[in-house]
């Protein structure tokens, strides 16, 4: 659906069905120099089954237009007033690599706002390489194909996929390309800054889940674990032989695990 928010127009995918905000709401946040296709197999899943999903493309993400945000600390506030222009008062944010940055953040700043969060693939930091901070703004395309190629698994390399008729690296470096061209610099700096992540967790009293990715290269397991133990109240799941793109390359998976977080009372 469209959306006005702050004078800017904002894409947000509902997963087919009409938004109810007076539903159990799901948001859906995307990582660096992604949009709401991150999650096209996620959004439909839970809104055919009784959920009022929003998975909104950032400014200057996807369909979205905007200048695109430049901190962690902005993109959750920028949540939150999305809640708010659209009349939700609670929901559960589900946040993938930056987008567990900024449901952390949110999470937080804002608890009242927040009924349960789920983190996949995810870090208390997510700090980025000088080289590819410098490739994102004078190189693009080849920053793009870098970071799609250590996004995923070796399934993935191999051309093996758990969808039929699913490329998941064809498919990501063309959804890496439908952004615009500040889009993927300003979230790695975003993420680069942010120091806020081990505050953010010890302050969090909501119950979370984190799914995590065995052969993650980009947010490396060792690195979810810790985001997990410093949790007060966690689920942790680790999918075998996955790599950091885990919505696209095990989302049986990681929807039968985010099902049943969300349905628990």
């Amino acid at each position: 659906m469209k959306h006005q928010l702050d004078g800017t127009d904002i894409h947000i995918a509902t997963g087919g069905r009409s938004f109810d905000a007076t539903g159990n709401v799901v948001v859906m946040l995307h990582g660096s120099g992604q949009n709401h296709l991150t999650w096209v197999l996620q959004s439909r899943y839970f809104a055919y089954r009784g959920f009022a999903v929003l998975a909104p493309d950032f400014p200057g993400h996807g369909l979205s237009s905007g200048t695109p945000l430049t901190s962690i600390e902005d993109m959750a506030r920028w949540v939150i007033a999305l809640l708010d222009s659209l009349d939700v008062p609670q929901a559960t944010l589900v946040g993938h690599s930056q987008g567990c940055l900024v449901a952390l953040e949110a999470t937080a700043t804002y608890p009242d706002r927040v009924k349960r969060v789920a983190l996949i693939a995810g870090a208390l930091a997510i700090p980025v390489n000088q080289q590819l901070l410098d490739m994102s703004d004078q190189a693009l395309a080849k920053a793009i194909g870098i970071m799609t190629s250590w996004g995923h698994g070796a399934m993935a390399h191999m051309h093996d996929n758990t969808q039929p008729g699913h490329s998941f690296i064809g498919y990501g470096n063309r959804l890496m390309a439908l952004n615009d061209n500040d889009a993927l610099r300003a979230d790695l700096t975003a993420c680069n800054n942010y120091q806020g992540g081990a505050a953010a967790a010890a302050a969090i009293k909501q119950p979370a889940l984190c799914i995590l990715a065995e052969k993650d290269r980009m947010t490396p397991l060792k690195f979810g674990r810790e985001m997990a133990t410093a949790l007060a109240t966690v689920e942790t799941n680790v999918i075998a032989a996955a790599g950091h793109m885990l919505p696209a390359e095990y989302p049986a998976e990681v929807n039968a695990a985010l099902r049943a977080f969300c349905e628990q009372s």
